[in-house]
C-alpha cells in the first residue's frame, strides 16, 4: 500500500506520498492507517518525521488520530479542498467527472464576476498583460505552451479586478484550473478554439464593458464544459 521514502526531504515526501494515497482514493474514508511504528518501518522513515508529516495531513484536514482507534482517514467533507497540496493531489488522479463539473461551477461563480471587475478597474500595465498572455495563446504552437498561456489570461484577469480575495483564491486553484485547461484544449480538435472566446473577453476589458466582459467569460465556460461533457460521452460510448 505504502511505498517506501528515499528522498532528502522525508517529512515532505512522507506528506506527498500519503497524502496522494488518501486523496487518490487508495486509503479510502474510515480506513485506518496502520500503526505509526510499523508505517515508519513500511516507509522507512523515522517516527519523528512520520508525526511531523501526520501533523501536516491532519491540518489538512486528510486523517484525524484517537486515543483507541488510532489514525484514520476522514470523510471527504472535511479536507481542506482548497488546500494547494490538496488540489494538486486531486488534479493527479484527473480528469474524474465529478471533480470537473465542481471545478466548473466554481469558475461559473467567478470568472465572469471578475472579467466584468477587471473592465471597470484595471489598469493600463495590467491591460498589457492581458494582451501580453493573449498573444502568446495565439502563437502557442503546443497543447503545453497553450495551457500555460491560457492560465496567464485567466490570472491576468483576475490581478485586473483589484480585489485581492479573488487574487488570493485563483493562487490557490491555480494547479486545479491549470489541469482544466488543458483537458478543456485537449477535448477539442484544435486546442486553440476558444481564442475567439478570449479575444472578445480581452477587448470588453480594453472597451471598460463590464457587462459585455462578464457575457462573453460566461459563454467561454458554457463552451468549455460542453465541450468536456462531449468529450465525456464520446470516451464513454467507445468503451460501451
Amino acid at each position: 500500500m505504502v511505498k517506501p521514502v528515499v528522498v532528502r526531504n522525508l517529512h515532505g515526501q512522507v506528506v506527498q506520498e500519503l497524502g496522494r494515497l488518501i486523496v487518490g482514493g487508495e486509503i479510502a474514508p474510515g480506513e485506518n492507517l496502520p500503526r505509526e511504528e510499523l508505517l515508519a518501518e513500511r516507509m522507512k522513515v523515522s517516527r519523528t518525521a512520520l508525526r511531523e508529516a501526520m501533523k501536516v495531513l491532519s491540518a489538512k484536514g486528510l486523517i484525524e488520530s484517537r486515543q483507541k482507534t488510532g489514525t484514520r482517514v476522514r470523510k471527504t467533507v472535511y479536507w481542506n479542498q482548497l488546500d494547494a497540496d490538496v488540489l494538486a493531489w486531486r488534479c493527479a488522479s484527473m480528469p474524474t467527472d465529478d471533480f470537473v463539473e465542481k471545478l466548473v461551477e466554481m469558475r461559473e461563480v467567478i470568472e465572469p464576476a471578475a472579467a466584468a471587475a477587471a473592465a471597470r478597474r484595471r489598469t493600463g500595465e495590467q491591460m498589457l498583460r492581458i494582451e501580453s498572455a493573449y498573444a502568446a495563446m495565439e502563437a502557442a504552437a503546443s497543447l503545453d505552451a497553450w495551457t500555460v498561456a491560457d492560465l496567464a489570461f485567466h490570472e491576468a484577469v483576475l490581478h485586473g479586478t483589484h480585489n485581492e480575495l479573488m487574487i488570493s483564491l485563483f493562487s490557490v486553484i491555480e494547479t486545479a484550473l491549470g489541469s482544466y485547461f488543458q483537458l478543456s484544449a485537449s477535448s477539442a480538435g484544435d486546442f486553440r478554439y476558444s481564442l475567439p472566446h478570449h479575444k472578445k473577453v480581452m477587448d470588453a476589458i480594453r472597451r471598460r464593458q463590464p457587462e459585455v466582459a462578464r457575457e462573453a467569460m460566461q459563454k467561454m465556460v458554457a463552451d468549455s464544459r460542453s465541450n468536456i461533457r462531449r468529450h465525456a460521452r464520446d470516451r464513454a460510448a467507445a468503451k460501451a
